[in-house]
């Protein structure tokens, strides 16, 4: 039993964008992310600290990533530095798969699609302990429902994505994008 009034039980603590922008600045400096970072300046596309943001997000997700502007962290959906590390590491996929297509059309159904599933799988966003804390218990086969499942919520976001088409369009790329293991050799 907590001794908090009940008003007071699940309110969610927002940072501060200072804060946050700490745990950005602290996340510079996993492994994930400095190998992340090496892969971005050896395919041409170097980013320095300020390509990283904290801000206050009017959508409910955690961090975004806008080409040509760098990526953004929100301080009212984040809690701990495991979820800044994870956001940084997923949208540093992004920026990479930005980087690498010289043809890549964020507007695109499928190219977003595409980069959702590689981000989803490559970064660890669907590792069964997460799920788990998510509130997933399924085991079998939970990597892939997760993936997909956050790939349908952020394609939503995509006003080209409606109705089916994200569902038929995740489908049409899954096999060569969830396959696409670069910059890495191998699933991290």
């Amino acid at each position: 039993m907590s001794n908090k009034p009940a008003s007071s039980v699940n309110v969610r603590r927002i940072i501060t964008d200072e804060e946050c922008q700490a745990m950005i600045q602290k996340s510079l400096r996993t492994p994930m992310v400095r190998f992340l970072r090496q892969q971005l300046e050896k395919a041409g596309c170097p980013i320095g600290d300020n390509f990283f943001r904290a801000v206050y997000c009017h959508q409910k997700m955690q961090g975004a990533y806008i080409s040509g502007e760098g990526v953004t962290v929100c301080t009212n959906y984040i809690r701990i530095q495991d979820e800044v590390n994870q956001v940084v590491t997923h949208e540093l996929i992004h920026a990479y798969d930005d980087c690498r297509a010289s043809n890549l059309e964020w507007t695109s159904c499928a190219h977003h699609a595409c980069s959702e599933i590689r981000a989803a799988h490559l970064s660890g966003d669907c590792h069964y302990k997460r799920e788990l804390l998510r509130g997933f218990t399924k085991f079998g086969g939970q990597g892939k429902e997760c993936i997909r499942r956050r790939v349908m919520q952020s394609l939503a976001t995509n006003p080209d994505c409606a109705g089916t088409a994200a569902k038929d369009t995740i489908e049409a790329v899954w096999e060569k994008c969830y396959n696409d293991k670069q910059p890495f050799d191998r699933e991290p």
